[in-house]
Formats: C-alpha cells, structure tokens, sequence
C-alpha cells in the first residue's frame, strides 16, 4: 500500500523541522537542508513526493551545484521506490554510493503509551547536561553524540524525555520529541549500556507519547536502520509499522574526512 502523497510531505518537512539544518533550500519537489554537523537528515538532499515527476535524473547536478556552493559536498536520501530508478543509476555512475538504509514507520500516541505498565519518564522543554551526558557515555562516539545533542536541543518546540535514578541525577536514557506539520517524531533514542534490557526505552516513548497527547497530537514517525533489529523489536510493540525505507546516497569521504550519521 503507498503512503498518501501529502503524508510523506508532511513527515519530510517536519523530519527537517526537528533536526534544524543551519539552512534548508528548496527546488520544485525538494528540500536541500545544509548543515556541517554529524546527522545526516540534516545535510542530505531529500525529495518531497515519491512520484516519477521528482525523479529526474538530470537534478542531480543541479543539487550538487547548490551544495557546492555553501562549500559542501551534496548527499541524497532516496526512497526505495521504482520512480528513483533513473537517479539513483545516475549517482552510481558519479561515485556515489548507497548507504543506512533506514525505515519510516507509522504510529500513534495511543499505542505508544501503551508499550509500558512502568511510569512514563520525565518530559522537559529543555535539554540539561544530565539528559546530555546519555549521548557521551560509553559505547557511543562522543564526537558524534555531541553532534546530534547540538542537532536536537536547537529545534523549536521540542522536548526531551528522561530516565534517572534520582530526580536531579544522570540520565539513564533519553529521547527527544518534535512536533510539526500535524505530526509528532521521536528522534535521539539512547540508552546508557550498563542499563539496557530494563525498559527504560519504552519508558521513554511513554513520556514522549504522554506529552503528544497532551498537545493534542496523535499521529507519530519515527525512524529506524534496518540494521537496528533490536529498536524495531521495541518500536512494534509501541504500535509502529514501516511505510517506506529510505537509503543515504553519498560520495566516498575524502582522506582524513569523517564519516556521517543518520
């Protein structure tokens, strides 16, 4: 079954609502968002319809120009749709190559607040060091954990979800939550590794879900690798289902550049 038009331009306007590029510019069926930090959404091409009309092969160049000239190096996020056939063998041929394929997947506040009988976790408008330091503890790339820290604290409007085990203490797990469009997101999903396996992820999506219904908003996104079977086992049980995959198409990095993130 297609995901209606106007949902997959609603869920991409808020995607780059949520994560705040430094710039986002816009050709006839796209959104450019431009951004030098680490997530990828922030800094990849992406179309606004999954119809054949937006698929042209020959905007490749033109969106390269366009990044080209605010000194950085185009990227794509391409559904895995037939209508992109065409582009994606044109960034084949000029290098590119696809990576993170990942799931867009479909749900509602309801059912996301049912996938715990535990209290929900702490809700703030405001991220603090504590709900921070979950994205710069062991296990995860600091340099990138700060990256997407930055990336989701400067969203209008968002809020950030917390697990601790003291009211003022360090958080055991985290989550952000956005709301644009009509629709809300769950974004930043991080556990601590020493406390992983305690359900403090669903804790997580139940205060995110909480704050959704109390602004009146029931339809949720949220997205997932494909490779990330573990958060998709949660996110099923939280309601989710996946309406499409989309994969990152980028150039090799060149020597001495670090690599990307979704």
């Amino acid at each position: 079954m297609k995901t209606p038009a106007d949902t997959v331009e609603h869920i991409e306007l808020a995607t780059i609502a949520a994560v705040s590029p430094q710039q986002v510019h816009t050709l006839p069926g796209w959104l450019l968002p431009m951004d030098d930090g680490a997530v990828g959404r922030a800094k990849s091409a992406v179309p606004l319809s999954h119809h054949v009309s937006n698929a042209d092969s020959s905007q490749v160049q033109i969106i390269e120009q366009l990044y080209a000239q605010q000194g950085l190096r185009a990227g794509f996020r391409l559904p895995e749709v037939p209508s992109f056939d065409a582009m994606r063998q044109t960034l084949l041929d000029k290098g590119y190559r696809p990576e993170q394929p990942t799931l867009v997947q479909l749900g509602t506040a309801v059912a996301m607040r049912q996938v715990t009988q535990q209290s929900p976790a702490q809700v703030d408008n405001a991220p603090d060091e504590h709900w921070a330091a979950v994205f710069l503890s062991e296990g995860f790339d600091p340099v990138d954990g700060a990256s997407r820290v930055k990336t989701l604290a400067k969203a209008p409007g968002s809020v950030f979800a917390s697990v601790r085990s003291l009211a003022t203490g360090p958080a055991l797990a985290a989550g952000a939550g956005a709301f644009s469009h009509g629709w809300g997101s769950v974004h930043g999903m991080r556990t601590a590794a020493a406390h992983r396996g305690q359900g403090l992820a669903g804790r997580v999506l139940a205060g995110l879900a909480t704050t959704a219904q109390q602004r009146g908003v029931d339809k949720i996104f949220l997205q997932v690798e494909r490779a990330n079977t573990s958060a998709q086992a949660l996110y099923r049980r939280a309601g989710f289902a996946t309406s499409w995959t989309y994969v990152y198409w980028r150039l090799p990095p060149k020597a001495g550049a670090g690599s990307d993130g979704c």
